[in-house]
């Protein structure tokens, strides 16, 4: 059976199925869920940072470097114990020189431990049931904030025999699970003058102004929205000296957050992600030997003579199909992603065919939404 990969239908399809739950009986009219504060910004001024250094992994088995720069390191990390190497007496086919990488999170303090990535920087084939060597793991600013050592976790594997090898996943890069301790910490000043403010990672006017609106109606007006991407806070009285208490309660307030209307496809995979705002205008579009129709049959809901209700225009959906001679589809013009999914998918269409169909729907200006290709 032909089917489509759209992520938000598959995800209420699988809900529905084990709830027992007619899917045509489900709400689409709310297209974003509340969400707490904290789960969509960040605190302005705590920050992570990024560390990275170079290294020595020794005790491979013969899957190890056998150039130049390991022969470098060899002879280098050995003089710092008083011992001097001849370069053609160093046998490197053990050591591997590798690339380690790290991210130093807020609110670390020294003695903590987080992860290390290793990768190989030679032509070394496996790094599998090696020891990294004591490594200084620097930022931009050029000091040590950690210190990595420890034996590294590979998720791949290799093996080569006289006629043929074999390597699953990437043996080349692997990971040292709390391999690094926290030598300094990088300072988190997030109050100034008595103020915070709350960095938005999907800017969005609207969702920034709900985020200041919300705090607002609990501890009085003391938010506003910069920009899209920030909301600035004057802390409350009893707060100037908690600011933590705050950002755990404000950050706990719920608010439905905006965003853009987006269609992301890719092509390779035939994956298509149609946000649930995502509108289309009235066009007909014909593919091979698949037709689609969409148009606009408006009809007005008049109130209750003597009541306090106004007139409101709304639009009626009918729904046709004829495979035999075509498939004929007739839709408002405010065709939702519930409304595509279905026509698509009663039409049968593959994916590549429904990623070619919105391209040319956006190329002519009836895709109300961003058309992102992976």
């Amino acid at each position: 059976m032909k089917k489509i990969i759209c992520a938000l239908v598959l995800v209420l399809i699988a809900k529905a199925s084990f709830a027992g739950v007619n899917l045509q009986d489900m709400d689409f009219t709310r297209v974003n869920p509340s969400v707490r504060i904290k789960d969509i910004t960040d605190v302005e001024g705590a920050r992570g940072n990024q560390l990275t250094g170079v290294g020595l992994v020794t005790g491979l088995n013969g899957t190890g470097d056998n150039s130049q720069m390991a022969v470098q390191m060899m002879r280098n990390v050995m003089r710092n114990f008083g011992v001097t190497l001849d370069a053609r007496s160093v046998r490197t086919r053990n050591l591997a020189v590798v690339s380690l990488t790290a991210e130093l999170p807020p609110y670390v303090r020294p003695g903590q431990k987080i992860d290390v990535i290793a990768s190989t920087m030679g032509n070394a084939s496996s790094l599998q049931g090696g020891v990294l060597m004591q490594t200084p793991l620097r930022a931009a600013d050029g000091k040590v904030y950690a210190v990595a050592q420890g034996p590294v976790v590979v998720g791949g594997s290799s093996a080569q025999g006289a006629a043929t090898s074999r390597t699953q996943n990437v043996p080349t890069s692997a990971r040292l699970p709390g391999g690094a301790i926290v030598e300094r910490e990088v300072p988190s000043d997030y109050t100034m003058g008595g103020q915070v403010a709350l960095l938005l990672r999907e800017p969005d006017f609207t969702t920034s102004q709900r985020i200041a609106d919300a705090i607002n109606r609990v501890y009085g007006v003391v938010a506003y929205a910069t920009d899209a991407g920030r909301v600035e806070i004057n802390l409350p009285g009893q707060y100037l000296q908690a600011p933590n208490a705050f950002l755990a309660n404000a950050g706990n307030l719920e608010i439905e957050p905006d965003q853009t209307a987006k269609v992301a496809v890719n092509e390779r995979s035939g994956t298509i992600v149609m946000g649930g705002n995502v509108k289309i205008s009235a066009v007909g579009v014909a593919h091979g030997n698949l037709t689609v129709t969409v148009s606009e049959t408006p009809y007005a809901v008049q109130p209750e003579s003597m009541s306090e209700g106004r007139t409101v225009v709304m639009n009626r959906t009918d729904i046709t199909t004829d495979e035999e001679g075509g498939s004929v589809i007739a839709m408002p013009s405010t065709t939702t992603v519930r409304d595509m999914v279905r026509v698509l998918n009663s039409l049968g269409a593959r994916p590549r065919d429904i990623i070619e169909i919105l391209q040319a729907i956006d190329k002519a200006g009836a895709l109300h939404g961003e058309l992102v290709v992976m």
